[in-house]
């Protein structure tokens, strides 16, 4: 199915998209060059900001499998075989994983200068529902959870993210996905504080509420449920859900174009840097950095 990309990628925008996102990634590795020790890095074949900018570069086309995107990069960036082989690049990328982590808090810093942030939880299924009872990807780390929205059981994590009303993604957490989004939302919003925030009813905590106030000042405001005593008025509940209306936009691109929910790492490690890779290229569109 990604073999069309070899037909319909326009070989010039690939190739300024990729000079993009090196030049940035070329800018940001040199600021923390000290931290990546690495045993005869005279003899590496391709150097940290060629091999970051291709990961990048694939999440940003939607590719989900690490085989196919290989047999793209080398079929149409490096022809000449100059290439590393697949799997030494697989763990090249898993080795940049602390860069690609900490590029991307950087780049989520700057949304602390946004309007306000708001907070949710995406479910990421690591299988089809039939085959629950008997998948051993991620066996004792991910587990089963409810979905509310599609109403039905999954398998898999939860991805907490907290973006701005400017849809860049700042804080994020990832749980198993019977994980309740309250255990969770302290941890996404404490990251990166922004000073005004939002949620859905899953959130409706008073704990969490003065505790995110007294402890990080920021204020966190959650529709109210129909059987509370002391509701808002309807006025108020539809400003909320006007608020919160930026982040299912969100979700939607991160699913439908960069693939999040199809992930095919075996490993954790190589699970986080495919994630981190995903909303760090999405980072890099949000800003105007890079061309979509």
């Amino acid at each position: 199915m990604q073999e069309h990309f070899h037909f319909t990628t326009d070989p010039a925008k690939l190739q300024k998209q990729y000079a993009a996102i090196f030049c940035f990634v070329s800018a940001q590795l040199s600021l923390i060059q000290m931290y990546l020790h690495r045993r005869n890095r005279h003899l590496v074949k391709q150097e940290d900001e060629v091999v970051m900018a291709v990961h990048l570069l694939g999440k940003l086309l939607g590719f989900s499998s690490e085989r196919a995107w290989h047999r793209f990069v080398t079929g149409n960036l490096f022809t000449n075989g100059s290439f590393l082989e697949r799997s030494r690049y697989n763990r090249r990328c898993r080795a940049l994983g602390f860069a690609i982590k900490w590029i991307r808090h950087e780049l989520a810093k700057r949304g602390q200068h946004h309007a306000y942030a708001v907070v949710d939880s995406l479910p990421l299924p690591l299988c089809h529902p039939a085959r629950m009872q008997r998948v051993k990807r991620f066996r004792g780390i991910a587990d089963m959870g409810y979905c509310a929205s599609k109403k039905q059981w999954y398998y898999g994590f939860k991805l907490h993210l907290q973006v701005t009303n400017q849809g860049l993604a700042m804080g994020y957490v990832v749980t198993e996905s019977s994980c309740h989004d309250v255990k969770a939302a302290e941890t996404v919003m404490t990251q990166i504080p922004h000073p005004y925030n939002f949620g859905d009813k899953g959130y409706i905590s008073h704990a969490l509420r003065e505790k995110l106030y007294e402890e990080h000042q920021a204020a966190f405001w959650t529709p109210s449920r129909h059987n509370q005593k002391h509701g808002p008025s309807k006025a108020w509940e539809e400003w909320i859900r006007k608020k919160r209306k930026v982040i299912e936009t969100v979700f939607s691109i991160l699913v439908d174009q960069y693939r999040i929910t199809d992930i095919r790492a075996n490993s954790m490690a190589g699970f986080e840097v495919a994630l981190d890779g995903i909303l760090l290229a999405y980072s890099l569109v949000t800003l105007g950095l890079v061309e979509r």
